[in-house]
């Protein structure tokens, strides 16, 4: 069992501006927290099975990735930033345009603190320790990083407890009860079940049709983070991406070469599978490649931009001959639907790619929609995907 003790005020100001020269008067924003009673210390269990002793409910986080955002904000909906005090810059980064969704009804979301990654050893502990945490929320791929660099008991010897979640990995498998964790430690139970329950029915209204409907399934090809590098052929095995396309009725051609979660295929094993779709994830990464072969999908996306831009895969040479190629079946998705709360979306868009007959009463757009109606504090931008050709309008 992992044992912390919470620090007392007088240590924190001792320790911290004694030490570290912490500017109290920077937090006095968040001091609201601190008139409600004293949290009780409780134990929870983490992603890794680890018993870690917090005081509930937390005031003070810091996320191990900036991209957790999408769950804190449907716990916190009011103010999603109240017990933000740190966090991995990759959100900025990464998804500039759901960033800047929250920058504009949040400005204070631009002041917070932000460092870089344990994994490639930017990861400031001190600038952490002197945000005074209750929890630091990691990712489960942290994991060896921060025992290597014995983190964990630099942190414990300070009071400041480490909880491990996983939306990437094992999404499937582990979103759920990551879900539930943060619901724990911020208090929000009945919330968090609530963003669940809502998941799986929105899941169920696809895997319920496939398994009772058993339709032919066409082969795909996951093309994973397409323009952020110019490699070829990243994909993932039966996990993320890999399972919501068997989710959806396709079969992952990457499935049974891939033995992990993430890997790569090279070019002939694409060719000799002649998949039927192929299914590019991507987004806005243009602080990573910029003007590079990225299809731009996301958030208040370009959509004939999008589809200009996804347009250059069908000459990739692992797509010379093949049925997709043929058929012109390209499609675009954006990637971070691989690391939220939100993959039900890209389960019900791939749905409607493999099997546009039995899911034609399907709207995914609609079903993002009612997410951010009821537990998100920004308004819904379509442009989340794109097909190489635009959808033919109904008679």
């Amino acid at each position: 069992m992992v044992t912390v003790f919470r620090r007392t005020r007088t240590l924190a100001a001792l320790l911290f501006t004694g030490l570290l020269g912490l500017s109290l008067g920077s937090l006095a924003p968040r001091e609201a927290l601190a008139a409600d009673p004293a949290p009780a210390l409780s134990t929870v269990t983490d992603l890794l099975g680890r018993k870690v002793k917090v005081h509930l409910p937390v005031r003070r986080v810091i996320l191990g990735e900036g991209r957790q955002l999408y769950l804190v904000a449907a716990l916190d909906t009011q103010n999603p930033l109240e017990r933000i005090v740190g966090w991995r810059k990759d959100l900025i980064q990464s998804d500039p345009d759901t960033y800047g969704a929250y920058l504009r009804k949040f400005p204070a979301i631009a002041r917070i603190p932000t460092f870089g990654g344990f994994e490639d050893g930017t990861f400031d502990i001190e600038q952490a320790i002197s945000q005074r945490p209750d929890v630091i929320i990691l990712n489960i791929e942290a994991q060896h990083a921060t025992e290597d660099a014995r983190y964990i008991e630099k942190l414990d010897a300070l009071g400041i407890p480490v909880v491990y979640v996983d939306f990437r990995n094992n999404p499937m498998q582990n979103t759920e009860p990551t879900m539930r964790l943060f619901g724990q430690l911020f208090g929000k139970q009945a919330q968090a079940e609530a963003f669940i329950d809502f998941r799986n029915q929105q899941i169920r209204r696809v895997t319920d049709v496939i398994e009772a409907r058993h339709p032919a399934r066409p082969n795909v090809f996951i093309e994973r983070i397409g323009g952020y590098t110019d490699d070829c052929c990243l994909s993932f095995g039966n996990e993320n991406f890999g399972l919501f396309v068997e989710l959806a009725g396709g079969n992952n051609i990457a499935k049974g070469i891939i033995p992990t979660t993430f890997g790569q295929l090279n070019a002939e094993q694409v060719i000799v599978a002649n998949p039927d779709q192929v299914v590019v994830t991507s987004a806005n990464w243009e602080a990573f490649a910029p003007g590079g072969h990225w299809v731009g999908v996301g958030p208040g996306a370009d959509m004939a931009q999008a589809r200009r831009k996804l347009a250059w895969y069908t000459q990739r040479p692992a797509y010379a001959g093949i049925k997709a190629q043929d058929n012109q079946a390209f499609h675009a998705i954006w990637h971070q639907f691989y690391n939220s709360p939100y993959q039900f979306v890209a389960i019900q868009q791939l749905a409607k790619w493999f099997h546009p007959d039995l899911f034609a009463d399907l709207d995914p757009d609609a079903a993002f929609r009612e997410l951010h109606e009821r537990f998100l504090p920004v308004p819904y931008e379509p442009g989340y995907f794109v097909s190489l050709h635009a959808p033919q309008a109904q008679p």
